[in-house]
């Protein structure tokens, strides 16, 4: 274990002390299994993120291309070749 020294506001160590003497485990305990959830729900998005990227490809959908299909399907062919031609260099060395 390597021991650490925090600052914490008055309502958050009432929180944790709380939480310790209910659970009847160490303070140190509390915080490290906060922690871990933390990380499981920090690698998800917000309602808020969400709603807001959804917003945005809501919006995006409703805007009109700025390309033919052609154009673009001329585009992709020139990006697929150029990968094939990577990949090929690549694997003969």
């Amino acid at each position: 274990m390597v021991k650490v020294t925090f600052t914490l506001d008055d309502e958050t160590v009432v929180r944790l002390r709380r939480i310790a003497t209910r659970l009847a485990k160490a303070q140190s305990h509390v915080v490290r299994e906060a922690l871990k959830e933390y990380e499981v729900r920090s690698t998800k998005l917000s309602e808020e993120e969400r709603a807001r990227m959804l917003a945005v490809v809501d919006r995006m959908m409703t805007e009109p291309p700025t390309r033919s299909a052609q154009e673009v399907d001329a585009e992709l062919g020139h990006v697929r070749t150029a990968r094939r031609r990577w990949s090929r260099r690549r694997s003969s060395s």
